[in-house]
């Protein structure tokens, strides 16, 4: 991974551990895709995606999470929970951090599974 990636995928980290997450993995592959964090919020368990971007905003998100990557975000969670069956029952969330120069921006619920 270059080394920007994990630079920012720490500081994620770091910002919600302090908003109170319980991160439980780092960069959780499957065939489908990756997750780059999964953490606890209280009995929530979320599915987290990192961007960290020096040249772009935060409006190219959009781009830089097209639903094609939602859906392997997604499949690799499902993954994740046929792996962890303790965790089968929980509600399932899937969150954003923007790292920018100019700070951290978390968004809750970026996405969702479309049926």
């Amino acid at each position: 991974m270059p080394k920007k990636g994990k630079e920012g995928e720490e500081k994620a980290a770091q910002f919600l551990e302090q908003k109170g997450f319980k991160i439980l993995e780092h960069n959780f592959r499957s065939k489908t895709g990756e997750v780059d964090l999964i953490a606890l919020e209280g009995e929530t368990l979320v599915f987290i995606e990192v961007k960290a971007w020096a040249f772009y905003g935060i409006e190219a998100l959009e781009q830089g999470l097209d639903e094609r990557k939602q859906r392997r975000i997604i499949e690799t969670a499902k993954y994740f929970l046929s792996i962890y069956r303790k965790y089968r029952y929980m509600a399932v969330r899937f969150d954003v951090v923007f790292i920018a120069p100019q700070g951290i921006t978390h968004l809750e619920s970026a996405f969702v599974e479309r049926v």
